[in-house]
């Protein structure tokens, strides 16, 4: 029996990792990309040379731009500026586009139901999500159960980045020997700007964080990583 996972896939660090991680996995995987009229062209073309690079055989980039016309967002509006790293508070960020991930779970898992695959995947995590609702295992465990109720269809949804932290992230990318396609060639950039971004914005800060932690302890994070995802 073949094994086929969807992945919602953006081309930024967590998604393509978790890409990599899933490809020795299972015999067929299918990227699905989302065009929300997000502020940056630019992640839909990573994302689309990523899956080429890869060798992606199904790479689709699906129209969902009613979320931009919902969802208003620093993500969504170029007139709402992208906050600085210290600009954050105790509310969410200005760059959490509400309803993105139900969205996005819910069609790859319509998705999933057409090519029959048993598992949806995606990049969410907890641990250094800035405050996102929609990242949290709560939310996706929930999600999940709705699905398989409302589709009766047995579908995973998985989330390897879960409880791994962004330096781990970065091991996970090093384990499977792609650092530098992780580090050089993936777009996390609330800016767009691909590899190490802009320097300023959440996204980009906490990325550089957890790299400059994986290179400073590489021994010991990849130790943690192993007994973490028991690799």
């Amino acid at each position: 029996m073949t094994t086929k996972a969807v992945i919602v896939f953006s081309g930024g660090q967590d998604s393509t990792t978790c890409l990599i991680h899933a490809l020795p996995m299972y015999d067929e995987i299918h990227c699905i990309t989302f065009d929300y009229g997000q502020r940056h062209r630019a992640e839909i073309e990573v994302a689309q040379q990523l899956c080429k690079k890869l060798g992606v055989v199904v790479h689709k980039v699906l129209d969902t731009s009613l979320l931009n016309e919902l969802a208003i967002s620093s993500l969504t509006r170029d007139n709402i500026p992208v906050p600085s790293a210290n600009s954050a508070g105790d509310t969410l960020p200005s760059t959490f586009v509400p309803g993105r991930n139900i969205l996005f779970l819910t069609l790859a898992s319509i998705y999933a139901y057409q090519v029959g695959a048993e598992t949806v995947i995606t990049g969410v995590c907890e641990t250094e999500c800035s405050g996102y609702p929609d990242c949290r295992d709560e939310f996706v465990n929930t999600l999940n159960k709705a699905i398989k109720l409302g589709m009766d269809y047995t579908l995973r949804i998985d989330t390897p980045l879960m409880w791994l932290n962004k330096a781990e992230t970065w091991a996970l990318a090093d384990y499977h020997q792609q650092l530098d396609l992780i580090r050089y060639h993936t777009l996390s950039c609330y800016n767009g700007i691909k590899g190490s971004g802009c320097s300023n914005c959440d996204a980009c800060k906490l990325r550089a964080k957890g790299l400059n932690e994986f290179l400073k302890n590489r021994t010991e994070i990849m130790k943690g990583l192993k007994i973490k995802l028991e690799l």
